[in-house]
């Protein structure tokens, strides 16, 4: 594979389920996951219609007056869901804060859930803001994105040779996670110092990223250099999170990325992190396991490393 580019992947056999043709998606997949950590998949089966309806809710909401997205803020560094305004987050607390605004919920929850009333970490019911049609195109397009995940984690674990629900299993009550996010227009030349979001990795499984076509997505080479991940028609960017990288002992790779609207206008993306139970505990899997790869982390829940990577993250509880 070109480290110029990220391999683009048809994935229409996750619906076929025919044996040779998911041993063949395995091997693409698990191929771009240990090179580089990123790679498109077409054919995903997430309906236009659904994606469209997604995207046009995220523009209704954040051409909302400041006011009225603040009703939906996000509240204190524990808590996943709501809005969060310009300047407030930084993925690296050393860098100016990340340009961009974003608004996240988690799957739904009722007030009489085990799991809220039990006061689990990162359990929480969403925030709905005063948008028609809005709470079910988010919705909408959470479950369908839940349904390509389901479809990954088999074909990882088919991959890495293990039990096909050895990874799925992990996600009946998921902190999976979708994140609309805004970034506004570029008035000046990248100056090296202010991102969109700043270089990271993303802790989670790993994340599926719809984006309109303006770009700004970028990865690290091995090298240190930068190339862009330029949007492709009716695909989505899938991308290993470090959870997944601990799981598979460092089998797969979760690479730094960053995102530099460089354009005039505004650029849109929804990110879908495809993360476990929070109870889950990740460690290194037996089958990424050898006398020549010891394991390399200590068990941790999924609960924790978030907590650990939120820390530090969130510039203003308020």
């Amino acid at each position: 594979m070109s480290m110029n580019t990220i391999p683009v992947i048809d994935v229409a056999a996750l619906r076929a389920q025919r044996p040779d043709a998911l041993r063949a998606l395995a091997a693409a997949v698990g191929a771009a996951a240990r090179d580089v950590g990123f790679f498109a998949i077409r054919n995903h089966g997430i309906p236009p219609d659904v994606i469209a309806r997604m995207f046009a809710a995220a523009a209704a909401f954040f051409n909302l007056p400041a006011s009225e997205k603040d009703r939906v803020a996000k509240g204190r560094s524990t808590t996943k869901v709501g809005y969060i305004r310009v300047g407030r987050e930084a993925a690296d607390p050393t860098l100016p804060a990340d340009f961009k605004e974003s608004f996240q919920i988690m799957r739904e929850v009722a007030a009489d859930d085990p799991d809220l009333i039990a006061g689990k970490p990162f359990v929480e019911r969403n925030l709905w803001p005063s948008v028609p049609g809005f709470r079910d195109a988010l919705l909408a397009y959470f479950d369908a994105a839940n349904v390509v995940a389901i479809g990954l984690h088999r074909i990882f674990a088919l991959d890495i040779e293990t039990d096909p629900d050895a990874l799925v299993r992990n996600f009946e009550r998921p902190l999976s996670a979708l994140s609309i996010l805004h970034y506004p227009p570029s008035l000046e030349e990248f100056d090296g110092n202010r991102y969109g979001v700043a270089p990271h990795t993303d802790f989670g499984g790993f994340t599926l990223l719809a984006q309109d076509s303006v770009g700004g997505l970028e990865i690290q080479r091995r090298d240190g250099s930068w190339i862009p991940v330029r949007p492709e028609a009716d695909t989505l960017v899938c991308n290993i999170g470090d959870a997944l990288m601990r799981w598979t002992n460092d089998v797969y790779v979760s690479n730094p990325h960053r995102v530099v609207n460089r354009a005039r206008c505004g650029r849109y993306s929804a990110a879908f992190f495809c993360d476990p139970n929070g109870d889950t505990e990740i460690r290194p899997m037996p089958s990424c396991v050898s006398v020549d790869r010891p394991p390399k982390y200590a068990p941790i829940t999924y609960a924790e490393l978030v907590r650990l990577r939120h820390e530090g993250t969130f510039l203003d509880a308020s």
